[in-house]
């Protein structure tokens, strides 16, 4: 595990910038290499190599996978559904072109892994919407959904004709205290713990019964790592694996906070967002990601409510 070295572009996003502090806690600090096209993240400060890195850069990367001995690559630079439906070209350019030319790099170093995310935007109004099954109807309706849809096929293709060990998880929304939110429609339900300790109430974004698959961070990144660590004969989909913990609404995320605040008010003014949304499941079956490879949540809305805030009462300085 610790001849390992790992490189991380797009490590100051959501994601990134807890994935790898979780990777290196698992490799070393000094084997994870951190990139990312802005300036350093503070969480990342001082905790192990980092570096300017643009994700459409293909020869800044090969370079950078050359010189430091990079043996698996985390790409997870991306524009995310609610931005890119800003700038849908821009939005499938970066996505698509970012991972084609690190699929041919993976093959050209004979990487021996390669994670990149997808997510639940693969879905569209035609899914069925309960229990979303791995295999079912996929026609989204955003820009993010079709360049992860096109992206998961690419991503077979390269397993099923050079051998790649590429792998994948669809994630639903994603929760957390430590970074700010990315610009994602499940975003709500970050904003309204910031905004329920701050100003006591919060503007929601989507309708109160809008049901959506969520996560709370820290098992999305404990599952990523158990992905990326399962037996290469464990992992059936070459796809991506549905990923799953809690379903809910504004509606009942509210109702939690309110058992914890009871002064916290919510109102509701839906915006373009709300139509990403009625697009996607409401609910996600990940059975196979359970069966095949072993994955557990451990969080609940409850136990997440209670990390947010308290958490975020630490960072806000409110305790």
């Amino acid at each position: 595990m610790n001849n390992e070295k790992i490189l991380v572009i797009g490590a100051c996003g959501q994601i990134g910038v807890e994935l790898t502090l979780a990777l290196r806690k698992v490799y070393g600090d000094s084997n994870v290499l951190a990139t990312d096209i802005r300036d350093e993240h503070e969480l990342l400060n001082g905790t192990g190599p980092y570096m300017v890195l643009d994700a459409m850069d293909g020869h800044a990367i090969t370079e950078v996978i050359k010189k430091h001995s990079i043996t698996q690559v985390y790409l997870l630079a991306a524009l995310l559904s609610a931005t890119g439906e800003k700038a849908p070209k821009r939005a499938w350019d970066i996505n698509m072109q970012s991972l084609l030319q690190i699929l041919d790099i993976s093959v050209e170093q004979k990487l021996h892994k390669l994670y990149w995310p997808s997510s639940i935007a693969i879905f569209g109004a035609t899914t069925p919407k309960q229990n979303t099954a791995q295999k079912t109807i996929v026609e989204p309706g955003t820009v993010y959904g079709i360049s992860k849809y096109a992206g998961e096929l690419w991503c077979q293709y390269y397993h099923n004709r050079w051998g790649l060990d590429v792998r994948s998880l669809r994630y639903p929304g994603l929760i957390s205290w430590k970074g700010e939110p990315g610009g994602g429609t499940t975003d709500y339900a970050v904003d309204i713990f910031y905004e329920a300790l701050k100003s006591g109430k919060y503007t929601c974004f989507l309708q109160q019964d809008t049901y959506l698959p969520m996560m709370y961070m820290d098992d999305a990144i404990r599952g990523t790592i158990e992905l990326m660590e399962s037996p290469a004969e464990k992992i059936k989909s070459r796809m991506a694996y549905n990923f799953s913990a809690m379903s809910f609404s504004p509606k009942e995320l509210a109702a939690v906070i309110q058992s914890k605040i009871p002064e916290f008010e919510i109102s509701y003014a839906p915006d373009f967002r709300q139509q990403i949304a009625n697009g996607w499941p409401q609910s996600i079956d990940d059975a196979a990601a359970r069966n095949d490879w072993g994955w557990q949540h451990a969080f609940d809305i409850n136990k997440m409510s209670d990390s947010m805030l308290q958490n975020l009462k630490q960072k806000l300085q409110l305790v």
